[in-house]
Parts: C-alpha cells; sequence; structure tokens
C-alpha cells in the first residue's frame, strides 16, 4: 500500500469534525466558529460559513445531499442547505457534542452534554430526551432503525426513532474509559450490523446490534478520538493521539499508516466510493491523502492466487473457476506459487503451504511449515522445498526451515523472476535485470548462467516450452524472441508491456499492450484482437489476463495462426495449432487443405474431430487402394474433387487418367445427363439403355414421373413404369402397357392385375388375367369383388374352383348377418364342420336371446346337417346319427316351450287353453332327465297348474303345485302360484275325463299324468302328437315283415284291393210318424277283414313295448290314403303310419315329416307361408 499526499491546507484553528458531500465534491470543515466549505479535488476553499457564535464541534451531512447540519458550543444547531444557505436554527441546554443523519429517513440526530434531540423536515419541534451522561458520539445503522450513543461514562446507548433506548452496553472500564467515537459498518454484505467502538481506554471493539461483543478488545497504546468506515466496509481508519491514521481491516487488524501529522488528529473521513482520505488536525491542518492498494499475486499455469481485504489469500483456479479463501488475520505483503506449494509472506513471519492431495483440481492447502522472521524483499519465489528471496541485486535461496542454502549477488537490479520448472530441489529460475542481463540459475547451484545480454532493461520474461526460445520485453515495449542456443534475434515486435509462450505449442506466443492482444505463430504475421489487462499465461486456447485486481481467462481461437500454416501447407503444423482450440468449420478446413494436398493422415485426424464419416470412407478407400499399388494420384484427387462438389475438375482428372468411365458414372449419378453423354463409348446399346434407365430415375426422383414412365418404357424398363403409373393412378397408361406386353411377360402383367385391383377397376384386372391365363386368380378377383355372379358362373365351368367361391361367399354372408344362408354356403361348399359350427352357434344364440322358435328351428337343420355327414362319412355314421337324434328332440322340445315362453312372458296368448295345456304336459313328460338350456321347468309347471285348474284337470293342478314348491320361484309368480297352490285343495281331487287321453292302439285311457312318458299305459306304443295343437293324433306306427323293402311295401300300398262291401249292423224302418235306427247285435262282428286292425292285439299285462308289424298281405289290404311314410334319407329306415281314423285328415310336412290336423296345417301355412316347424316354403319343391 502507498500514500500520496493529493493536496493539503491550514486552517488558524482546531479541525473538530468534516463531513464530505455525498457525491464527493465538497468538504465541510468545522474549524473554530466557522465552517469551511473546500473543493475536494484541489483543496480549493470555496467559502467559509459564519452563524455559529462559538467553536463548532461537529457536522454532518444528509445522505440525500439536500442539507447538512453543524452543532456548536453555543448550544445550537443550525440546518443549512447545499448551496450553503442556514435554513433552521434550534437550541439545546448544552452544546452540542455531535450530530448525525439518520441515512434512510433524513432525521437528524444532534446530542449534548445532557440530552439528545431527533429532528426532522416533517415536524415543526425537535423531540428531546434526556441522557444519564456526556453523549460524545452518535451513529445510525445502515436501515436507519437504531440510533447508538457513546458516553462519557463509558455506556452505549442504542435506541430507536422515537428515542426510546432498546439494548444497553455496559462496558467493564467504566467511566475510566469514556467512549470517544463510534461508527456502523456500512456493509449490505454483513449478516449482523455491527457497531464499531473506539475508547479513552485506548481500546478498539466491536459490538452487534443486540449488545453482544465480537471478539476481544484490541489494544491501540493511543487515544482515539475518530473513527470511520470505508465506504463498503472494508477497512477502518482511526486517528488519535498518536498523530496519525492508522489503517486497520473490518476485523480490527491494523494495516498501517496514513500520514503522520504534527499533532491530534480529532477526525478523519473516507470520500464517499473512493480511496481518498481527508485528516483535520488539532493545529488546524487538513490533508487530503490518496491510497494506493498494489496487487500482490502469483500465478502458477492454471492456479492464480491474489491478496484480498489486505489479510486474505484467495486462491482461484482458472479453468474450473473454484475459489478458496485463506485467512491470515495480518497484513500479507507477498505471494507466491508453484505446483502444490504457496508461500505467504506477512510482517513477521513466512507461511508454507501445500495441497492436500496430487489431485489437478484439488483445492485444500495446510500449512507445511513457518519461517518465523522478518524479511525485505522485493520479489518472492516459492519452489518445491525452497523459496527465493530478491532484495534489488541479491538472491537468496532458503530452506523451509529458515536456514539460508545460498546467495547470488547480480550485476544490476533484478526486474524480473520466474521458476521455469525442473527436479524437485534443482529447480531452474529465470532472471532480468535492469541493465538488460538475463540469466538462468538453479537453486542448487552457486553459479549462474549467462543466457544473454540485450542493451534495454528487462520487464518481462518467458521461455518456449521446449527452453529452446526466450521472449523478452523490454523498457522500450519492444517484445524480443531470441533462440537461446545461438543468442540470434529471431524477430521483435512494438508495443509491447507482457508476453507469455504457449505451454502446448513452441512455436506460439502471445503478448500485450496498447489495449490489443496480440498472437504470434512462428514467424508469421501478428494476429490482434481488442484485450483489456496484461497477459500472464497462455495455456492451450486460454489466455490468462490481469485486468485491474482481477485475472480472468481469454478463450481464443487459434484461427489465425492454424490459416498461416494452412497457405504455406504446413498441414501437420497446422494441426498442432487447432488441437489447441479452433472452431467447426476451422477443423473441416483444415480437413479440406490436407485432403486438397494429399496429406491423408492430417485429414483423417481432423475429420474425426468434424465426425464426418463420409469423407473417412473416402480417406479409408483410398489408403487401402494404395496398399494395393495404386500411385496415380490424379485419380485419388479427382476422387477428392468429386466428393467436394469440383465435378468438372474431378471429370477431367478421370479424363487425365484415363478413367472416363469414372466420369460417366459420376455425372449420371448426378443426373447431369448432357455431360454424361460427352462420355458416352461408341454408341454401346447397353450403355445407352443404363444411361437412360438413370435419367429415368432422376426424372422419378425430381418428381416428374409421366417423363419417367416413358422412358422407362423406351428402355425396356416396364415393371419400374407399372409401379410409378400404379403409384399415381394413371389407369389408362397402365391398361396401355399391359395391352402392349406380351402374355408371356407373367410379372408385369401381374404387377398391372395388382395395380388394377388396387385402383378398383376390376374390368381391367380381369381382362389381364384372361390374357396370362391366371383363373385362380380371376376367381379371386370375383370375390374379393363380390362378385358372386361372374364367380358362380365360373365355378360352374371349373368345379375345381367351387372351394375358392363358396367358402369366401360364406363368410362374407356371415360377416353381413346372413348365417342361414351362410350355412347353406358352407354345405354347399363341402365344409360341413363350418356349417355345423355356424348352425350351433346360431342355435346357441338364438337359446341366449330366448328366440326359442328360432332355437327349434336351427336344431331341425343341426340334426338334418348331422344326417348328411353320417351319410357322407361312414367313420361317422353312429355319432352323427345319435346327434340327429339328440338334435330331432331338442327341436320338438323348443318348438313347444316356445309357446311356453310366450305364455309366461307376454300379456295375452293367441293360443287355446287346450293347446297350452298339451304343451305343457308334453313338455312335463319329455323333461324327464336333464333340462335343455334356456327351457324353465317353473315356467312349464306354472303354465300347466294354471292351465290345468282352468280346464278341469284338478288332480294335475295339484301334482304341479306341489312341484313347484320344491324349485326356486322367480318374484313374480310367488305369490300366483301360493295363492293357487292354496285354493287348488278347494277342488275335488280328480281330472275331467275329456281331458283324459285315448291311445287309439289299444283304445285305454291314459291318465294326464303319465310316468311312462308319452306312451300307452298300457300297450307302451309311443304317441304321435300334432305339431300345432299337441293333440294325440290317431295314427299308430307299424313296422314290416323282415325281407320287405321300402320300395316294395309302398307298391303294395298303393295296389289298393277292393274290399267286400260290409252290411251295416244297424237297420233302419219308417213309419208314418218317426224313423227308427236299431243295431241288430246278433250279427257277426268277428267277420271285420282289415288285417290291420287284427294286428293291433296285444299280450295284456306286457312291461315290454310290441311293435305292430305287418306283413304282404296286410300291406296289400290298406288303402294309400290312410298310410303316412317318413321317407328319411339313408342311413336311416322310413317310418310307417296308419290312420284309424280315416275320416279325420291328417296333414304330414315332406320336408320335417311332422304331423299336423290338416285343417291347422293349412292355417299356419297361409299365415307363414311355410311349414311352422321347418320353414319349407309353400312353392318349395318336395324332397
Amino acid at each position: 500500500m502507498r500514500v500520496v499526499l493529493t493536496w493539503r491546507d491550514k486552517a488558524e484553528q482546531c479541525i473538530y469534525d468534516l463531513a464530505f458531500k455525498p457525491d464527493g465534491t465538497q468538504l465541510i470543515l468545522a474549524a473554530g466558529n466557522r465552517l469551511l466549505v473546500y473543493d475536494t479535488s484541489d483543496g480549493t476553499l470555496i467559502q467559509p460559513l459564519k452563524g455559529h457564535k462559538d467553536t463548532v464541534y461537529c457536522v454532518a451531512y444528509a445522505k440525500d445531499g439536500k442539507r447538512f447540519a453543524s452543532g456548536s458550543a453555543d448550544k445550537s444547531v443550525i440546518i443549512w442547505t447545499s448551496k450553503l444557505e442556514g435554513i433552521l436554527k434550534y437550541t439545546h441546554n448544552d452544546s452540542i457534542q455531535c450530530v448525525s443523519y439518520n441515512p434512510l429517513t433524513h432525521q437528524l440526530a444532534s446530542c449534548s452534554s445532557s440530552d439528545f434531540g431527533l429532528w426532522s423536515p416533517e415536524q415543526k419541534s425537535v423531540s428531546k430526551h434526556k441522557s444519564s451522561s456526556k453523549i460524545t458520539c452518535c451513529s445510525w445503522t445502515n436501515d436507519g432503525q437504531y440510533l447508538a450513543l457513546g458516553m462519557f461514562s463509558g455506556i452505549i446507548s442504542i435506541r430507536n426513532k422515537n428515542g426510546e433506548e432498546k439494548v444497553k452496553i455496559v462496558r467493564p472500564g467504566g467511566s475510566l474509559s469514556p467512549i470517544w467515537s463510534i461508527c456502523w459498518n456500512p456493509s449490505r454484505e454483513e449478516h449482523n450490523d455491527i457497531l464499531a467502538v473506539a475508547d479513552w481506554g485506548q481500546k478498539l471493539s466491536f459490538y452487534q446490534l443486540s449488545g453482544k461483543q465480537i471478539g476481544k478488545d484490541r489494544s491501540l497504546n493511543f487515544d482515539p478520538c475518530c473513527i470511520s468506515y470505508f465506504t463498503k466496509g472494508e477497512y477502518i481508519l482511526l486517528g488519535g493521539s498518536d498523530k496519525q491514521v492508522s489503517l486497520f481491516t473490518k476485523d480490527g487488524v491494523r494495516l498501517g499508516t496514513i500520514g503522520e501529522q504534527n499533532s491530534w488528529v480529532w477526525t478523519c473521513k473516507v470520500k464517499p466510493d473512493s480511496n481518498y482520505v481527508v485528516v483535520g488536525c488539532q493545529d488546524g491542518s487538513i490533508s487530503l491523502y490518496q491510497l494506493i492498494f498494489s496487487t500482490v499475486h502469483g500465478l502458477y499455469r492454471d492456479r492464480y492466487t491474489y491478496r484480498d481485504s489486505m489479510t486474505d489469500v484467495i486462491v482461484q483456479h482458472l479453468i474450473t473457476e473454484q475459489k478458496v479463501r485463506i485467512k491470515c488475520k495480518e497484513l500479507v505483503k507477498k505471494i507466491a506459487i508453484y505446483k502444490n506449494r504457496l508461500a505467504i509472506q506477512l510482517p513477521e513471519k513466512i507461511l508454507i503451504y501445500e495441497l492436500y492431495s496430487d489431485d489437478s483440481s484439488d483445492m485444500h492447502y495446510r500449512v507445511k511449515e513457518k519461517i518465523v522472521r522478518k524479511f525485505e524483499c522485493n520479489l518472492l519465489v516459492v519452489c518445491t522445498d525452497h523459496i527465493v528471496l530478491c532484495q534489488e541485486k541479491r538472491l537468496q535461496c532458503l530452506s523451509f526451515s529458515g536456514v539460508k542454502e545460498r546467495e547470488w549477488q547480480m550485476e544490476s537490479l533484478i526486474r524480473y523472476i520466474k521458476v521455469i520448472g525442473g527436479p524437485p530441489g534443482r529447480e531452474g529460475l529465470l532472471v532480468g535485470l535492469k541493465n538488460g542481463q538475463i540469466l538462468k540459475i538453479f537453486v542448487d547451484n552457486l553459479f549462474a548462467i549467462v543466457l544473454l545480454k540485450q542493451a534495454t532493461a528487462v520487464r518481462c520474461l518467458d521461455m518456449s516450452a521446449s527452453r529452446n526460445k526466450l521472449a523478452v520485453v523490454d523498457e522500450n515495449n519492444t517484445c524480443l524472441v531470441y533462440d537461446i542456443h545461438t543468442r540470434e534475434l529471431l524477430f521483435q515486435e512494438p508495443n509491447a508491456d507482457s508476453v507469455a509462450w504457449n505451454t502446448q505449442c513452441e512455436d506460439m506466443l502471445c503478448f500485450s499492450g496498447g489495449g490489443y492482444l496480440n498472437i504470434k505463430a512462428s514467424t508469421f504475421p501478428v494476429h490482434q484482437q481488442k484485450l483489456q489487462g496484461f497477459v500472464v499465461g497462455y495455456n492451450s486456447s486460454k489466455i490468462f489476463c490481469l485486468h485491474s485486481f482481477s485475472m480472468f481467462a481469454v478463450e481464443v481461437p487459434q484461427s489465425a495462426p492454424m490459416y498461416q500454416y494452412l497457405d504455406r501447407k504446413m498441414f501437420k503444423e497446422a494441426y498442432q495449432i487447432a488441437c489447441l482450440g479452433v472452431t467447426d468449420t476451422d477443423w473441416r478446413e483444415l480437413a479440406m487443405e490436407a485432403l486438397e494436398g494429399l496429406e491423408f493422415e492430417t485429414a483423417k485426424k481432423a475429420f474425426t474431430r468434424v465426425q464426418d464419416l463420409r469423407y473417412l470412407e473416402l480417406i479409408n478407400s483410398i489408403e487401402e487402394r494404395k496398399k494395393r499399388g495404386e500411385t496415380n494420384n490424379d485419380l485419388f484427387l479427382a476422387d477428392v474433387f468429386s466428393y467436394q462438389g469440383k465435378f468438372h475438375e474431378a471429370a477431367k482428372l478421370y479424363k487425365r487418367s484415363g478413367h472416363e468411365n469414372l466420369a460417366l458414372d459420376m455425372y449420371t449419378d448426378l443426373r447431369m445427363f448432357e455431360y454424361a453423354k460427352d462420355f458416352l463409348g461408341s454408341g454401346d446399346p447397353r450403355e445407352t439403355k443404363m444411361l437412360i434407365t438413370k435419367q429415368a430415375d432422376w426424372a422419378r426422383n425430381i418428381h416428374e414421373p409421366k417423363a419417367a414412365v416413358e422412358m422407362y418404357v423406351s428402355a425396356g424398363e416396364h415393371l419400374k413404369a407399372i409401379e410409378i403409373s400404379g403409384d399415381h393412378g394413371w389407369v389408362d397408361m397402365l391398361i396401355e402397357i399391359a395391352r402392349k406386353l406380351d402374355k408371356a411377360e407373367r410379372k408385369p402383367l401381374l404387377m398391372c392385375a395388382h395395380y388394377f385391383k388396387k385402383l378398383d377397376n376390376p374390368g381391367y384386372a380381369a381382362e389381364t388375367y384372361l390374357k396370362i391365363g391366371d383363373l385362380k386368380s380371376l376367381v379371386q378377383l370375383h370375390v374379393e369383388t363380390q362378385r358372386w355372379d361372374e364367380a358362380f358362373a365360373l365355378g360352374e365351368k371349373h368345379p375345381e374352383f367351387k372351394d375358392d367361391i363358396y367358402v369366401p361367399y360364406a363368410q362374407w354372408l356371415a360377416e353381413n348377418d346372413r348365417f342361414e344362408e351362410a350355412q347353406k354356403a358352407f354345405h354347399k361348399a363341402g365344409r360341413q364342420g363350418e356349417a355345423v359350427r355356424v348352425l350351433e352357434q346360431l342355435t346357441h344364440n338364438a337359446v341366449v336371446e330366448s328366440r326359442f322358435n328360432d332355437a327349434a328351428y336351427y336344431y331341425w337343420m343341426l340334426s338334418m346337417q348331422c344326417l348328411d355327414i353320417a351319410q357322407a362319412d361312414p367313420a361317422q355314421k353312429d355319432a352323427m346319427l345319435c346327434k340327429f337324434h339328440h338334435f330331432q328332440h331338442l327341436a320338438e322340445l323348443y318348438h313347444g316351450y316356445h309357446i311356453i315362453h310366450r305364455y309366461t312372458e307376454e300379456p295375452f296368448s293367441f293360443h287355446l287353453p287346450e293347446t297350452v295345456f298339451n304343451i305343457s304336459r308334453f313338455l312335463l313328460h319329455s323333461l324327464t332327465k336333464d333340462t335343455p338350456l334356456g327351457i324353465s321347468k317353473v315356467n312349464t309347471l306354472f303354465t300347466l297348474a294354471k292351465q290345468s285348474r282352468a280346464l278341469g284337470a284338478y288332480k294335475l293342478a295339484r301334482h304341479a303345485y306341489d312341484k313347484l314348491r320344491g324349485l326356486q320361484i322367480p318374484a313374480r309368480f310367488q305369490k300366483s302360484i301360493e295363492l293357487g297352490s292354496l285354493t287348488i285343495r278347494s277342488k275335488p281331487f280328480h281330472d275331467r275325463e275329456e281331458l283324459v287321453p285315448l291311445c287309439y292302439r289299444c283304445s285305454s285311457n291314459n291318465p294326464l299324468l303319465n310316468n311312462l312318458g308319452n306312451v300307452c299305459v298300457n300297450c307302451r306304443q309311443p304317441f304321435v302328437f300334432s305339431a300345432s295343437s299337441y293333440e294325440v293324433l290317431h295314427l299308430v306306427e307299424f313296422y314290416l315283415e323282415e325281407g320287405i323293402t321300402d320300395e316294395e311295401a309302398v307298391s303294395l300300398i298303393d295296389l289298393e284291393v277292393p274290399r267286400h262291401k260290409q252290411e251295416s249292423k244297424w237297420q233302419e224302418t219308417m213309419s208314418d210318424n218317426a224313423q227308427t235306427l236299431r243295431l241288430d247285435e246278433t250279427m257277426d262282428c268277428t267277420g271285420s277283414d282289415d288285417p290291420f286292425t287284427a294286428k293291433l292285439s296285444f299280450e295284456q299285462g306286457g312291461s315290454e313295448f310290441v311293435p305292430v308289424v305287418v306283413s304282404r298281405s296286410v300291406l296289400r289290404s290298406m288303402s294309400r290314403r290312410d298310410v303316412l311314410i317318413k321317407r328319411w334319407p339313408p342311413p336311416l329306415k322310413w317310418q310307417y303310419f296308419r290312420s284309424l281314423l280315416p275320416d279325420v285328415s291328417v296333414t304330414m310336412c315332406p320336408s320335417c315329416f311332422q304331423m299336423f290336423h290338416s285343417e291347422d296345417y293349412e292355417l299356419l301355412v297361409l299365415q307363414h307361408t311355410c311349414c311352422p316347424y321347418c320353414r319349407r316354403h309353400i312353392d318349395d319343391p318336395s324332397p
């Protein structure tokens, strides 16, 4: 730190206080009973101010610069404007000791020996507060919330803005240590408000706002009269009886003296936001000093260390921007850094630090050694095991223990010294002297080596990485570069104040001067760019610069020197420069230049850096060709030019090297067909076709498809022409191509057909398929376009495609919910399995959806499908016949249950009660074992119970109600069933005789509740029911004797042998008044000539069913009108039924063989136009 006196003046009276105007332009002094106003810049007295009648003790300026105040021994306070006019005056009861403005509210605090007052422009009066002791000094906190008062009694009182005491600090010294000056730290960075206190117990103390002391008291050895902070709070000024101003850190560490005076210093202040200090003394002298804080720092490669706040050392890593602070708590005089060592010189000792680890990014230092001695030196250098002190002409080498090992005496003053590396304990020093001599000294060698001597003094030195070159900046700001071995001056550059070699590149250095940074490579011209500061280091592409008090790294692209090397075709040197840091564009330029120069190694490295795989593949291919013995550089260069887009140059080189075909390929690949024609051979048709094809490819790629199609057709590339036409939907062009093609060219024709189908032109597609005779594809086309008529017509001509037509047709029908037609189509196609599966699914769906009429129909169809399978496949005959009978039975059940379901679910019934009664009886007798899906036993019994009761079959009704009690009844039937169960008990326990069914074989009456089922309880003959009313029909089934075939039986029945006319047993007599009919029982009843009736007899009491078996004679006696035949297809046998009441007509459906009363059947057919059971239409021919 240097102190420079700016100006000095002397007043006639003692200077008790002073204040700067906030902008620093004016200085107000309290001198005698006047205020003196000075111009700060040159010490000119602007104006003395008179207003007080006695000595002025204090003065203070408001922060806004609009007014200032002065206090005097005449007990008055005067408020002055910035124009030096007094505007207000008020008084206290005693002399004014101090005044202070609130930094925010501009409230003025004025303190006297007995009280203090608070005044602001907004209030008319001054609010005053008594004090228990004389107030000597006061100071506001930064936020203006609290006012600290220093007492003569040694007490500090902290008040709020209203004057109320909040904190009272009682110091140990009491009245023996009166408080003479206090000041709050103005720094905004401190977390707490800190109060500095100077007392006449010769101590400096620090306190928090809470009253807690910070640290210990600092002994001063003089009586302090004034204390003040620098604007940012980093330093403290203290003056008093020692006749000087001392500079302290904010923590109270003494740093040095500012101007020794001839009398006590009563006041000292810092000019706002500057390093200027003004001092006022007892003898009236006024002095303004400038403090110059010198930069104390050190640099080694990427570590920069510098002094901060005079007592701290900060080590900064220039690459990672990490910083570490080392607090020394003493004035730091010198710093040196080298590798992992750090040396700090303090006033009474030198501290040697070392890094904790060898990690290059480690920033943790610890103390290795302490040399407790006071040293005087101009320069300090640290090595691995030594420190070197420089004092004018002398160099001293000391070990870390403080022992002097070596000393060198120079001929002239040492101007520059630097460690240039070496083994530990044997490092080399580069020393520059004022007389121009430059030496190299090893710390283990007493003899200095003179490298060279120049005429001008040395200012800065640096040695290249290989130790072959030396750069010197002399006192004339000239940078001179020497060859160390020959001592030859290689070149020199003007306007330099510092210089540094690049640590990564031997031939690169940089120097700064005149606001510019200069970069020089080899002997090329200098590249300049603007820069503020001094160059202190150059590592790779980073240049380290010192500007003012901060170090920063400048990222400098090495483009300019790289291009300088490229201009001279020095590719390897250019690559080394590029490695230091250039842009991607520069790398690419280097790669291209090296490639054109056929320097493939450098080009490969550069292209690898920019990750250009295309050029790397080119280089690899050229290197492979060179290994195979190719040596034609023109050919290599032609390939390079073609890659770079220099096609005409490449073509010339191809032609010169005798490879015209390569030029042709290049131009055709580039679609530059006009140029390509220049390199065609002697009209070779293959080459011409190839060129046209490529031209067509190009036309296709540039979205000129019509031109491309024409070119492809002319070149014979029909597939490509068809593809383009098809993709663009050009049907006319496609059919034109297809008609021109020969039918032998199958592949292009098939492609045409494919596009015709895709473009919805099945007619053209069919024409194309017919041309090549592909009938299978034609069938598939008709199927895909659902042109079923054409498909069926084709199928008639070519039966081998039957499956290909009917199976998709059936699938299409199924997809369109035409399942019955689909089933028939599957059946027609011979896909019995699929047909059965469709029917089974239809049946299941119908049952689940309670469409029992449809379910019956589907089960009947299923049974017929099973019969067809049994007929076609003998291996499945037994299983299919079993299924046939099962499905026939289910069809009958669901057909009947359809009416029961409608009766229970719908509010109205369309059937006669007798019909519903008969159906419920039929179902009850049929459901003896498992109940099929969907059929409800509850519904059946409930219907039977209701109809039985309604028709008078009370016994059967009671049985039905009893059965219902054992079943789970739906809630909707619960009440009705319970009521019916009760009321049926009031009815007689028998059934109406009219309801009892008759067996037409044995003429026995059967009970309504038959345990044997739907057979006669007497003869076991199965009943034949009407499929509409479910009454027992007057039919008896008979069987043929063994040996009689169905055809023979039918022919015998058809003979119609005439019968003898029987005489009637009834005799009629007529009289005048009456007609009498009498039965003659005497006639022989056994004389019946009907052989079938005789066959109906059976052995009474037998438990086995004895069928009626007829012979040929019996068959001859039968009338064709009385016989019904179920003509089942094989493998089933025909069934024969004889009507025992020929006058009552029975009709049988020729399709499903179900029996109906003729009147019922005719009515149902008229209603539905089909059989109600199998749904055969009335117009369909009989099977």
